[in-house]
């Protein structure tokens, strides 16, 4: 599977280091879920392009900008041969104190989703991972209105470049988008339908990693033993550069309507809940602060209460889900399954499609996943 990674930016860089050292046999495979389960190995992907719109970055290589996070030594030399290249911006960095500059700026849209379909051509890719940003953004719901905002020029990155994957699958070869921000498109029925009649599969959307799938099991858990849920409230702040753009009220509330869905769908009623981002805190890092509580009634009549306190790796953490979507999805185009596929994205994202399905825990979603795929529980359950 050629991989082209959309926004170079940390998370960017620690799948490409560490898929490489996971390749070498340098470091264990802790963190992705299904291991050595299904047939796609992990020396069956490969990344072969990536793209931005931060001035400083296009033009480099991976190697150059993973230096950032990781000493030289671990740094796996094959890197130097990923350039960056411009993407489109179409203002997804507005307000981030970056100077950035999409190709649409000098020409056009429609002409850049047709330069990036060719470039992508000549890169044989399969697949395109969506690590971008945070953006504000609504969902179109049908294609008519998606193609007269391309013609407009009346998109958001993610879309611009969902459009094109699909544009490439459609002359080129089937291919996969993996959604891993909040923006709906595995949730759009408009791309849903065009990735169908595409040849195309989306996966998303919001990659699901640590505190969000925790919240959903807990509260699966709380429904079978019929606890009634009173209110939650879970926060998370972080000194990465998707903390900072989170500060911004708009991205902010992407994040919101990801993680807070799942709430009466798994408990079949609505719970009061405050589950969002919170906070830019640089000296964190990467290692965001993550706290939770939980209060619900138990028999008779008496509140109780969970408490939940983590620190967590944020970056390393979604490169485990990502390899997993990657090779998922080459099992999804042998099987012609164009559009979106429920059981996939149920499991490793926080708001599911397509549109209009319910989110249900990581538990009971993973054995879904099982399921579809074939596969009994290693353990003999």
């Amino acid at each position: 599977m050629r991989v082209v990674v959309i926004g170079q930016g940390m998370a960017a860089s620690y799948l490409e280091v560490g898929l490489e050292r996971l390749k070498r046999n340098e470091i264990p495979d802790y963190g992705v879920p299904l291991r050595d389960w299904i047939p796609v190995k992990y020396d069956d992907i490969e990344i072969v392009a990536a793209y931005d719109v931060d001035e400083r970055k296009i033009g480099k290589t991976a190697y150059e900008l993973a230096r950032e996070y990781f000493n030289s030594s671990s740094i796996p030399g094959s890197l130097k041969e990923i350039q960056v290249r411009r993407g489109i911006h179409l203002g997804s960095l507005k307000g981030l104190p970056y100077k950035a500059r999409g190709l649409e700026e000098k020409y056009g849209l429609e002409k850049s989703i047709e330069m990036l379909v060719d470039e992508w051509k000549s890169f044989n890719a399969d697949v395109f991972l969506n690590v971008i940003t945070t953006e504000p953004v609504e969902p179109i719901h049908n294609v008519s209105e998606l193609e007269a905002r391309v013609k407009e020029g009346y998109l958001t990155a993610s879309q611009a470049y969902a459009y094109a994957v699909a544009q490439y699958a459609r002359r080129v070869k089937p291919a996969v988008f993996i959604n891993a921000i909040p923006s709906p498109i595995a949730t759009d029925q408009a791309f849903v339908d065009l990735y169908k009649a595409s040849n195309a599969v989306v996966f998303g959307d919001d990659a699901a990693t640590g505190a969000t799938p925790l919240t959903a099991d807990l509260l699966e858990h709380l429904f079978q033993r019929n606890r009634r849920v009173l209110d939650i409230a879970q926060f998370n702040i972080g000194g990465n550069t998707d903390f900072l753009a989170l500060t911004e009220p708009e991205r902010n509330i992407m994040k919101k309507k990801t993680k807070s869905s799942m709430v009466s769908d798994i408990l079949g009623y609505e719970a009061p809940n405050y589950i969002r981002p919170t906070g830019f805190l640089e000296p964190l890092g990467d290692k965001k602060f993550v706290a939770m509580i939980i209060e619900y009634m138990s028999f008779g009549d008496f509140k109780d209460e969970i408490y939940v306190i983590m620190r967590v790796n944020d970056k390393p953490a979604i490169v485990g889900v990502l390899i997993d979507l990657v090779r998922l999805g080459k099992i999804a185009l042998e099987r012609g399954l164009y559009g979106t596929v429920y059981e996939v994205n149920a499991f490793y994202t926080k708001k599911p499609g397509p549109p209009g399905v319910k989110a249900i825990s990581k538990v009971k979603a993973f054995y879904r996943l099982l399921d579809w795929l074939g596969i009994k529980d290693p353990r003999g359950i």
